[in-house]
């Protein structure tokens, strides 16, 4: 069964900092694109960003030049750095792991954490 673990969420104030990590066991990470999804209370839930197995990464417009998403193959990590942080990035940060055709593609889900940026 494909677990897929995050971990980094919190509490943090307007303009700080915080570093995401989705860690899964086996080669689920290495082999796929990896994503990060939000879902803020009463919202849809949106695709952050994600990176493909090559090491491309792809960003919303809300992240660039804001978050960076990085992977460690070797120990089946992917992280989501953020930075400058917004009450509007209060949301729960979800990782998955799945396939790109005309777009990311997610199909396996972890639990999520909490992000919370206090105004």
């Amino acid at each position: 069964q494909v677990q897929l673990v995050e971990s980094g969420g919190g509490l943090v104030q307007t303009g700080g900092s915080l570093t995401l990590a989705c860690a899964a066991s086996g080669s689920i990470l290495s082999s796929n694109d990896v994503g990060w999804h939000r879902q803020a209370p009463g919202k849809q839930r949106e695709l952050v960003a994600s990176i493909s197995s090559g090491g491309r990464a792809n960003y919303a417009d809300s992240a660039k030049g804001r978050f960076t998403i990085s992977r460690d193959n070797a120990k089946n990590t992917v992280y989501l750095q953020m930075e400058s942080l917004k009450p509007e990035d209060t949301a729960v940060y979800y990782c998955n792991a799945g396939y790109r055709r005309d777009r990311y593609y997610p199909v396996y889900w972890g639990q999520g954490t909490q992000v919370t940026v206090s105004s």
